[in-house]
């Protein structure tokens, strides 16, 4: 394994007073593309907010680029964005700018580089994601996958060293769904970077990442290689990579029986 990008020991972390994230041990390395499982609510997002400095531990320990994030400045978050890539969800372009511009606004707003250097880092990234014909186009010109690929042009402009992406297959037919998968691995490899990839896409994230964890109300449950979480017997992981409608997670809200629910409602 490379050196290690981000690791956290022990984490709890959460909003007011409540906890979200219990006991999170998370290890990421240069090289890897991580992926981070689980359902709606389960502590996926909190994670990244944690990884990006957006929240601070409650306890434990937690580094990124050897940065403590416990013990970070208001400066120091500043330090560590700008070595992040981040592609958020449905890809949240700026639907006045064009594509180009989409991609040069990290460039002009975190370097003092002069515009022509800017227009062939710009060309440069959107070569890589197959989209430098459409350079002119503006976001409501663009199909889902498109928006998607630009935004990833995007993430990468200032060559990070740590990529989060939020749910980048959410919505995609299955060619974009393949074509934004290679993407994140070839981009990952082509950087030397380190990416972290929260989905609920088992298929094409097995396909491209190093390693998952699960995560299921605020803990991770299991984790380990893609064979390894295919042949998994944990109930929980099963139920999620084979898509079982029953299971840990159930499908009937809890209520009290039918039959006792119809009785008590009668007349």
């Amino acid at each position: 394994m490379g050196e290690t990008v981000a690791e956290l020991r022990g984490i709890a972390a959460g909003y007011g007073e409540r906890v979200v994230l219990h006991e999170i041990d998370f290890a990421l390395h240069r090289g890897q593309v991580v992926a981070i499982m689980g359902g709606s609510g389960s502590g996926k997002t909190t994670l990244l907010r944690l990884l990006t400095g957006q929240i601070a531990p409650r306890q434990g320990t937690g580094r990124v680029l050897g940065m403590s994030l416990s013990q970070m400045s208001q400066r120091d978050r500043y330090r560590l964005r700008r070595r992040l890539g981040m592609l958020f969800q449905f890809g949240a372009l700026f639907t006045d700018l064009n594509v180009f511009e989409n991609v040069a606004f990290p460039l002009r707003e975190h370097t003092q580089l002069p515009e022509a250097m800017i227009r062939d880092l710009v060309w440069l990234k959107l070569e890589a994601v197959g989209l430098r014909g459409a350079a002119e186009l503006f976001p409501a010109e663009l199909s889902g996958g498109m928006a998607r690929r630009v935004a990833l042009a995007r993430a990468v402009a200032l060559d990070p060293e740590l990529i989060l992406y939020d749910e980048p297959f959410a919505g995609l037919d299955p060619i974009s769904l393949a074509t934004i998968g290679t993407l994140i691995r070839r981009l990952n490899d082509a950087l030397g970077a380190a990416s972290v990839v929260v989905t609920h896409d088992v298929a094409e994230s097995l396909a491209i990442v190093d390693y998952v964890y699960f995560v299921s109300r605020g803990r991770i449950v299991a984790q380990g290689t893609p064979d390894a979480i295919r042949a998994a017997q944990d109930p929980f992981v099963r139920q999620f990579v084979h898509g079982e409608i029953d299971g840990p997670a159930p499908f009937h809200y809890p209520a009290p029986p039918l039959i006792r629910q119809l009785r008590e409602a009668q007349p």
